[in-house]
C-alpha cells in the first residue's frame, strides 16, 4: 500500500489529451466498470476513473487527517506537457462515519481509502479530457503516452443513457427495531440528555440478478440532477454508490462553501416544511453548529439569512448556504475534522449524540454519512455520503436516516426513511420496487 510523504517529490508521471466525447460514463463500454465515479449534473461536473496507479489507506480518524493533508499538498506529479487546470482530484475516496465497526462487508474499504486512478476522464466545458497516471520509473512515460492514445482512439462519442430492464427487489428491514430506537431517543431528549440524534437503519436488498453498477449510476444521475452521484469501488469489487444532496465542504485556496441541510418532508408537504417548528429547530441546530465550528478557522463566515427549500425527486429539505474566507494554512484536513459529523448526520450535543448511536443504533454505518469525494493540490470537494448503498453481486445494503428531536414520532420517522430510500431503490430496481 502506498504511503504518502509530500517531501518525497515527484512520484508519478502523467499526461493529458482532449477527447472527442461528451460523457465520462460512456467509457464503461470499452474500459469496463469504473473504479471511481463522480458527477454533479447541474454543475456540469463529471469524472470517471479506471484502475489504480496508487492507493492510500487511513487506519483511524487522525491518520485520515494526515492523509488528506498530504493529498492536498503540492502535487507529486510530473506532467508530460502542461498540467490541466480543471482536473478534479486526482485523488478520490472517502472514510468511515466513525471508528465503530463490526460489519465485515466494510472491511475492504478500510477506515479511509483514496485512489489515484490509472485513467481519469472528466468534463471540461462542452468536451472531455483524459489523463493517465503511472508511478515514476523506467518506461513510465511510454506507458502514459500509450494509455492516452489507446483511450482516445476507443472512447465512445455518445452519451450513456439508461438501459436495461427493471428487476424485482426483495427488501427486508425491521420496523419494530427502528421505531423502538426512535422511542428511546425521544425519551432521552425529553429527559434533557440530548437535543437531537440522527438514527440510521439499513435495508437489505436482493435482486433477481447481479446489479449492473453502471446502469445504477446512469439512473441515479438522471433521476437526481441536484445531487452528487458517486461510486467508489473497493479492491474486492464491492461498490459503494449513491446520490447525495449534501456538501460537507467545497474548498479552494482560502475560499470555502458548505451548507446546512436538515428538516425533511415529502414534495407534497413542501409548503408545510418551512412552517414546521420541529423541522426549523432541527435545521437551526445544524446552522449554529457549523458556524461555531468554522469560527476558529476563518477570517470571515456568513450564512443565508433564511433557509430555502431544496426540492429533490422524493423529498424536500431546508437548506442554508454558508460561505467563508479561511485563515492561512487551513485546508480540507482541518475542515473535515471540525465539520464531520454535523448534527445533520450525528446529532447535538455532538459527543453525547455519538455516544447514544454507539450504544443504541445497532448499525455499522461504514462509509454511509461519512465524507466522500475528491482532493488535490489546494482544493477539494467532500460530500456527506447519504442516499447510498453498498453493492456486491445481487445483494445491496442500503442506508437511510432521520433526525430525531423533541416531538418526533416513531411512525413519522419510519415514513421519512422510507421516502428517502426511494431514490436508491428505484436506481437499483430500474424503476420497479
Amino acid at each position: 500500500m502506498t504511503t504518502l510523504e509530500p517531501a518525497e517529490g515527484s512520484r508519478w508521471v502523467a499526461g493529458v489529451v482532449a477527447l472527442a466525447a461528451v460523457d465520462p460514463l460512456a467509457g464503461a463500454e470499452v474500459l469496463g466498470e469504473p473504479s471511481i465515479y463522480w458527477e454533479r449534473p447541474l454543475a456540469r461536473e463529471a469524472v470517471a476513473g479506471w484502475g489504480e496507479a496508487a492507493a492510500v489507506e487511513a487506519r483511524s480518524a487522525s491518520h485520515a487527517q494526515a492523509v488528506l493533508r498530504a493529498l492536498s499538498a503540492p502535487a507529486s506529479v510530473r506532467w508530460l506537457g502542461e498540467a490541466p487546470v480543471a482536473l478534479p482530484g486526482p485523488w478520490f475516496g472517502g472514510m468511515r462515519f466513525s471508528g465503530a465497526g463490526g460489519d465485515e462487508g466494510w472491511v475492504p474499504f478500510g477506515f479511509g481509502r483514496w485512489t489515484l486512478p490509472e485513467v481519469v476522464v472528466w468534463r471540461e466545458g462542452a468536451s472531455l479530457a483524459v489523463a493517465a497516471f503511472m508511478p515514476e520509473g523506467p518506461g513510465a512515460e511510454d506507458v502514459v503516452r500509450s494509455r492516452l492514445a489507446r483511450v482516445a482512439a476507443a472512447f465512445p462519442t455518445t452519451y450513456r443513457h439508461v438501459g436495461g430492464g427493471p428487476q424485482t427487489l426483495r427488501l427486508s428491514s425491521s420496523r419494530p427495531d427502528f421505531e423502538g430506537r426512535v422511542e428511546r431517543a425521544v425519551e432521552t431528549i425529553s429527559s434533557g440528555g440530548l437535543q437531537k440524534v440522527v438514527l440510521a437503519r439499513a435495508v437489505e436488498v436482493e435482486g433477481e440478478r447481479s446489479f449492473n453498477v453502471v446502469e445504477v449510476l446512469a439512473r441515479l444521475r438522471e433521476q437526481n440532477p441536484r445531487c452528487a452521484t458517486f461510486l467508489f469501488r473497493a479492491p474486492d469489487g464491492t461498490a459503494f454508490l449513491g446520490a447525495t444532496p449534501e456538501t460537507l465542504c467545497r474548498w479552494e485556496g482560502r475560499h470555502l462553501e458548505t451548507e446546512a441541510l436538515a428538516g425533511s418532508a415529502s414534495p407534497a408537504q413542501a409548503g408545510a416544511l418551512e412552517a414546521s417548528d420541529k423541522d426549523r429547530r432541527e435545521h437551526e441546530a445544524v446552522v449554529r453548529y457549523i458556524l461555531k465550528a468554522l469560527k476558529p478557522l476563518t477570517e470571515r463566515v456568513d450564512a443565508d439569512a433564511e433557509p430555502a427549500l431544496l426540492t429533490l425527486k422524493n423529498v424536500v429539505h431546508l437548506r442554508t448556504g454558508i460561505r467563508a474566507e479561511l485563515r492561512e494554512g487551513v485546508g480540507v484536513a482541518e475542515l473535515v475534522s471540525v465539520l464531520h459529523p454535523t448534527p445533520a448526520v450525528g446529532g447535538t450535543p455532538r459527543e453525547r449524540a455519538l455516544e447514544f448511536l454507539v450504544e443504541h443504533e445497532a448499525l455499522d454505518r461504514g462509509w454511509y454519512a461519512g465524507p466522500v469525494g475528491w482532493v488535490g493540490p489546494g482544493r477539494a470537494h467532500q460530500m456527506v455520503a447519504l442516499r447510498s448503498a453498498r453493492v456486491k453481486g445481487s445483494r445491496a445494503r442500503l442506508f437511510v436516516g432521520a433526525g430525531i428531536v423533541a416531538g418526533s414520532s416513531a411512525e413519522s420517522e419510519w415514513r421519512e426513511t422510507e421516502m428517502k430510500s426511494l431514490a436508491m431503490l428505484r436506481a437499483l430496481g430500474g424503476g420497479h420496487v
